[in-house]
């Protein structure tokens, strides 16, 4: 978990929100094989089985408005369980499942104007969850939940303009979540 390549993780990442935002999810499970393998090197079987739970999470979540975001953090707790698990870690999985599920609300917030809707929700619920799960202090994630809000920026932008797969902004985001992660593996280091 403290050990990752910033560069595979931000790529897989990108190719998730692509196919998340097509809803093809077949593909989007193939990237969330690889994002789940590269952010925490679990075994090959807890990988699969993450990268399913992640998978069910994110399907439960995307209806709008009609989501259900009870069922989307149920099966985000499993994942942290086996997180936890794995990396013999001491978040509590339920809390780390509800900070999840909190910056895809207050994304959804932000594009949807509902809410606050502002960048520095989304930037708080990311930074929680991160100084949650890796047990730092805030101000230390700060800069990697900025750039990943930031991605999340160009994302939106690429799903109002018709969701391209050959668009240039999916390089802006992927350079953006590798930058981001970048961020984040030195946070964790410091």
């Amino acid at each position: 978990m403290r050990s990752f390549d910033p560069h595979a993780v931000g790529t897989y990442e990108c190719r998730a929100w692509e196919t998340y935002y097509r809803r093809r999810w077949a593909a989007f499970l193939a990237a969330s094989v690889g994002m789940v393998r590269s952010a925490f090197r679990m075994s090959w079987r807890r990988t699969l089985v993450g990268a399913w739970l992640v998978l069910r999470a994110n399907m439960k979540w995307a209806p709008f408005p009609d989501n259900d975001p009870d069922a989307a953090r149920a099966l985000m707790r499993r994942f942290y369980e086996m997180l936890a698990a794995s990396e013999g870690a001491s978040f509590d999985p339920v809390r780390a499942a509800e900070l999840e599920v909190a910056w895809w609300r207050a994304h959804r917030d932000k594009q949807h104007d509902a809410g606050d809707g502002s960048s520095r929700e989304l930037v708080v619920a990311l930074r929680d969850l991160y100084a949650y799960t890796y047990g730092v202090a805030p101000a230390d994630v700060e800069l990697a939940a900025e750039l990943r809000a930031r991605a999340m920026d160009v994302s939106d932008r690429w799903v109002k303009g018709g969701r391209d797969p050959e668009a240039p902004a999916l390089a802006e985001e992927r350079a953006l979540l590798v930058r981001s992660y970048a961020a984040l593996l030195a946070a964790v280091h410091r």
